[in-house]
């Protein structure tokens, strides 16, 4: 029997299955993404609170329609005034070089609210062409190719292998 060549995807190796399946429940039970959050809201009963984690001027240059303005800073003083604790909260904040969503997330799950952190924030929300509100209205962007599919669906997916 040979061993087979390790490269840097591999090292360390992958973990046993069933630490690998409870740590990517774990992952999914505290992290949502754009797509599935856009979803909730189009139906009209989310099932949860969505919270701007950002400062002001961030909620002023735009932020998701339906969301709830409650920086990080101040969630000790109004997150009992603003967010029911019966129903889950959704955070978000800049984007993925921000960790804004994570701490509002924290400081809510220390305050006994049940929560999820939307990852890609506002930047991959408005890169996949969703709504945004500023004190101009309702603006949208076309979707990034990159980020979000455009066209028609296609009907099977083919592995692009050479």
């Amino acid at each position: 029997m040979t061993t087979p060549p390790c490269h840097p995807a591999l090292a360390p190796p992958p973990a046993a299955p069933d630490h690998a399946a409870a740590w990517f429940a774990a992952k999914l039970a505290a992290q949502t993404d754009v797509s599935d959050v856009r979803a909730a809201l189009a139906s009209g009963d989310p099932g949860f609170q969505l919270v701007d984690s950002r400062t002001l001027p961030g909620w002023r240059q735009g932020h998701i329609p339906g969301a709830i303005h409650l920086p990080t800073s101040v969630i000790p003083v109004r997150a009992a005034q603003l967010l029911d604790p019966a129903v889950p909260v959704v955070t978000y904040c800049w984007g993925p070089g921000c960790d804004g969503a994570t701490r509002a997330a924290h400081a809510l799950a220390s305050r006994g609210f049940r929560v999820k952190e939307m990852i890609g924030g506002i930047e991959y929300w408005i890169r996949e062409g969703f709504p945004v509100v500023t004190g101009d209205g309702r603006h949208s962007r076309p979707a990034d190719p990159l980020t979000a599919p455009v066209g028609p669906a296609e009907p099977s997916i083919t592995p692009d292998r050479p």
